[in-house]
């Protein structure tokens, strides 16, 4: 007699108690040795200029409690002072990013007489010392303007300041990116029909924002420092004109270290929320463009 045996029915498989959890990607160095060392000096080199400087801000702020740190923040003159710091640095980081990226972009994509001479103008911000620009500022800015624009000792200054000495760092930053991508890609866009805003937009623009993330970073970095070309064209007004640099200096001649360092140390705090969250904007711009 034969015997007609039963399909056999698939198990499902044994859940184990202890699941084995999947492994990320293992990192592996690629360091040599003589890349080793370079890279220790260079993080030697690198603490002793940055790192032990602003721990250094920062312990001397708290050396007097957090009573005397709050106490310097909440004084009016010193909050006044942060305060349109950072209001202005916003606002000129905000101008920086469209008319720095439109400086690049003509440098980039056209020729015109006089290119050359714009190239070096743009890059005499970061050569002249910045006492030099507040005195060319005050000269065309001042009560003797051959402008007719008597700016001096009002916050009109304190913007044109910032103006002056943050410019080139979007123009220079973004410059080069433009000067690698390759217009094909834009070509044939504009070959289906895309507008010029279409084609900027869509397609040079997401390669752009990073490097117009990090000029914005060390535009408003360099404008919430800025010192030199404010002493003569903003008259240091306090409550109205006077910058955070300022107040710090008002501190250290006042023999106040701990409100010196208590100003310095919320400019350093900024500058670094702006920097971390202009790169995550930049990275996450990046992430959904690719």
């Amino acid at each position: 007699m034969t015997e007609v045996l039963a399909p056999t029915q698939e198990r499902a498989p044994r859940r184990s108690g202890n699941p084995r959890r999947r492994r990320g990607p293992v990192f592996t160095s690629t360091l040599t040795r003589s890349s080793g060392i370079g890279l220790g000096l260079a993080l030697i080199w690198f603490s002793l200029l940055v790192l032990l400087p602003l721990t250094a801000v920062l312990v001397k702020a708290a050396e007097g409690g957090w009573g005397a740190y709050w106490a310097a923040l909440r004084d009016p003159q010193t909050a006044a002072a942060i305060g349109l710091t950072v209001v202005v640095a916003l606002i000129i980081t905000a101008i920086n990013v469209v008319i720095g990226t439109l400086i690049a972009w003509v440098l980039v994509r056209d020729n015109f007489p006089g290119k050359r001479i714009l190239e070096i103008v743009i890059d005499l911000p970061f050569a002249l010392p910045t006492i030099v620009a507040g005195l060319v500022l005050l000269s065309l800015y001042g009560p003797q303007s051959p402008l007719g624009l008597n700016w001096a000792n009002t916050r009109m200054a304190v913007a044109l300041a910032f103006l002056f000495v943050t410019l080139p760092f979007v123009v220079r930053t973004v410059q080069p990116v433009l000067l690698e991508l390759e217009p094909e890609a834009e070509e044939a866009a504009a070959s289906l029909g895309a507008g010029p805003l279409t084609v900027f937009g869509r397609i040079v623009l997401p390669s752009l924002v990073p490097a117009i993330t990090s000029g914005a970073a060390m535009s408003f970095a360099r404008a919430l420092s800025e010192f030199g070309s404010l002493v003569l064209l903003s008259g240091n007004l306090p409550m109205h004109t006077e910058v955070a640099a300022v107040r710090i200096l008002g501190y250290i001649e006042g023999d106040n270290l701990h409100g010196a360092a208590a100003v310095a140390s919320v400019l350093l705090l900024v500058a670094l929320a702006a920097i971390v969250l202009l790169d995550i904007f930049s990275r996450r711009i990046t992430r959904d463009v690719d």
